[in-house]
C-alpha cells in the first residue's frame, strides 16, 4: 500500500453497501473498481427464476421500508436508472387464530382506526415518530458514538428504543396491536425480552407509516442494477468472479472498501490489521439463521383472513406470547414447532412477477444458527395454520437452508442474513467500540458491510457512511 495510487479505490463485494460506497467515492472523482466473488452482483439483492419459468423470485431481500426511506438511496436518483417502488393495498397483516388480523397501512391514522381500543395509543406512539422520521433517520442510520444532528428527537426515540419489545408491546391491550409490534420487533432475531429490541419495531413500523412497505418493480435486483448503472456512468468498473483472499492480491490503491463479514475482513487484512482490531473482528457474534422457501402458488395463498390476501407482507407467528417463545427457542438453539415466519406476496404490488394465475410467494422462518435440519414441513404447517389448503396450491417449491444461505452469500454466516447478532452491544457498537467504526486499523482499508452501523437492510447507509470516512482519510472531509 506504500506506493498507493491516491485517486483509485477498490471495493470488495457488490452488495448494496459495497455499491453505495463505490458510488459515493466515484462521485468525488475517484476511479473505483468493484470486485465480486460471485458470477452475479448484488449480494442479498438478487432476483431470478427459482421455481417455474416466468416466475420472478427475490433471493433474499424482498420488501424495502428502509430502502425507500434511506437518506442515501433517496438522494441517489435511482429512479433515473429504473427503480420504481410499488406498494400493495395493505402493507402488513398479522393473522391470529381467534381474532381478525392486525393490519398496518401507510397512514398512521388509518392503522390506528383499525386497532379499536389501541388506536389512540398507536397514534400517540407512531404519530410523532412518523412526522419526524426524515430527521430521525439522519441520526439513527449513523454510528451511535456521534453527536446527533437532532438531539431532542433522537433522544426521545432512544429512550423508547432501548426497551425490550415485549415490554413495549404490553402497552397495548388488543392481541392485534401487540402482535403487530412483536412481529416487527422479531426482525431483530433476538429474544423479545432483550434490551433494544423495541428499536427494530419502532424503525420498521415508523418507516412503513412514512413511506409504506414497498417492493421494487422487477425484483430487488433492480436496486442493484440501478446502483451499478450509476457507478458505470461515472467511470466505475465491476468485475465478477473475483474472490479476494488477501490485500496482497490487490493493486496498490489508496482506498480499499470491504463489503464482507468481520471475520473475512480479518482474513483479508492478515497481519497488517492491529491485534486489538483483529480480536474484535474474531469475537463478532452471529445470530439465528433463516430457512427460506420460494413457492409457486396457483391462485395465491388461501389465507382465512381476507386482509392477508391483500397484504404485501404477512407476519405469521400468532400472538405476542407465541412469537416471544419462538424467538427464545431459536436463540437457545432449539427449533420451535411454530417458528416465526415471514411471507411476502410481492406480486400484489408488482403483478409482472407472476405467470398467469401462478404467483411467486417468498417465505422464510427464523431457525437456530447453522440449523442443519429440513424445516420445510414445519414452516408450511405454520403458514397453513392461517391458510389451510396451501399445500394443494403449490406447483413448485425451492428451499434454501442456513448453509445454503451462506453459500449464496458468504456474509450470511450460519444463515444469519443480518451479518451479525443484534445484541445490545453489537447494535450500539458494531463491529467494535470505536469513534470511527469503519476503519479497520489498516491505513486506507475500511469495512462497509452490514456489520457496521446502522446494520442490516437494503439502505446502503453502511456503505455511504464508510465511504464518507474514507473521504475524510483522503483529506476530502465535508464533501
Amino acid at each position: 500500500m506504500d506506493a498507493a495510487r491516491t485517486g483509485e479505490a477498490i471495493v470488495v463485494g457488490s452488495g448494496p453497501n459495497g455499491l453505495a460506497a463505490a458510488l459515493v467515492l466515484a462521485r468525488e472523482g475517484i476511479a473505483v473498481t468493484v470486485l465480486e466473488a460471485e458470477a452475479e452482483i448484488g449480494g442479498g439483492t438478487r432476483s431470478g427464476e427459482l421455481t417455474v419459468p416466468g416466475l420472478l423470485h427475490d433471493h433474499c431481500s424482498a420488501v424495502h421500508p428502509l430502502g425507500v426511506g434511506s437518506p442515501f438511496l433517496r438522494s441517489a436518483g435511482l429512479e433515473k436508472y429504473g427503480v420504481e417502488w410499488c406498494r400493495p393495498e395493505i402493507d402488513l397483516a398479522h393473522p391470529l387464530d381467534a381474532a381478525p388480523a392486525g393490519v398496518v397501512v401507510r397512514p398512521v391514522g388509518l392503522t390506528a382506526a383499525g386497532l379499536g381500543a389501541d388506536g389512540p395509543a398507536w397514534q400517540r406512539l407512531f404519530g410523532p415518530l412518523t412526522a419526524g422520521f426524515d430527521e430521525l433517520a439522519e441520526d439513527v442510520l449513523r454510528p451511535a458514538l456521534r453527536v446527533p444532528r437532532h438531539p431532542l428527537r433522537t433522544a426521545g426515540f432512544g429512550l423508547r428504543a432501548l426497551r425490550p419489545a415485549d415490554l413495549t408491546a404490553r402497552r397495548f391491550c388488543t392481541d392485534q396491536a401487540r402482535a403487530l409490534f412483536a412481529g416487527a420487533a422479531a426482525h431483530a432475531m433476538q429474544p423479545l425480552n432483550r434490551p433494544m429490541t423495541s428499536a427494530f419495531a419502532l424503525m420498521l413500523l415508523t418507516a412503513g407509516h412514512r413511506f409504506g412497505w414497498p417492493v421494487a418493480r422487477g425484483g430487488s435486483r433492480t436496486v442493484t442494477d440501478a446502483l451499478a448503472a450509476a457507478l458505470r456512468e461515472l467511470g466505475g468498473r465491476i468485475e465478477t468472479g473475483v474472490r479476494v483472499r488477501s490485500l496482497d492480491e490487490l493493486p496498490p490503491v489508496a482506498t480499499v472498501m470491504l463489503d464482507v463479514a468481520p471475520g473475512a475482513a480479518a482474513d483479508i487484512c492478515g497481519e497488517l490489521m492491529p491485534t486489538r482490531v483483529r480480536r474484535a473482528y474474531r469475537r463478532w457474534q452471529y445470530g439465528p439463521g433463516a430457512f427460506k422457501l420460494d413457492l409457486a402458488v396457483e391462485g395465491g395463498v388461501p389465507w382465512t383472513d381476507e386482509a392477508c390476501r391483500r397484504a404485501g407482507t404477512v407476519h405469521v407467528g400468532g400472538t405476542l406470547e407465541e412469537i416471544a417463545f419462538a424467538e427464545r427457542e431459536v436463540h437457545a438453539g432449539r427449533m420451535p414447532r411454530r417458528p416465526f415466519v415471514l411471507v411476502s406476496q410481492q406480486y400484489l404490488a408488482d403483478p409482472g412477477r407472476s405467470a398467469g394465475d401462478v404467483h411467486p410467494v417468498w417465505v422464510y422462518a427464523h431457525v437456530p444458527h447453522g440449523y442443519q435440519g429440513d424445516a420445510t414441513d414445519t414452516v408450511l404447517d405454520q403458514v397453513e395454520r392461517f391458510a389451510p389448503g396451501l399445500r394443494d396450491r403449490i406447483v413448485a417449491l425451492a428451499g434454501r437452508s442456513p448453509a445454503g444461505m451462506e453459500r449464496h452469500n458468504a456474509n450470511y454466516v450460519g444463515g444469519d442474513i443480518g451479518t451479525g447478532a443484534n445484541t445490545l452491544r453489537q447494535t450500539l457498537l458494531r463491529p467494535r467500540a470505536a469513534l470511527d467504526p469503519y476503519r479497520t486499523g489498516v491505513p486506507g482499508v475500511y469495512l462497509c458491510s452490514a456489520a457496521t452501523p446502522p446494520g442490516g437492510g437494503v439502505h446502503g447507509m453502511c456503505g455511504f457512511n464508510a465511504a464518507r470516512s474514507a473521504l475524510r482519510g483522503l483529506g476530502l472531509a465535508g464533501r
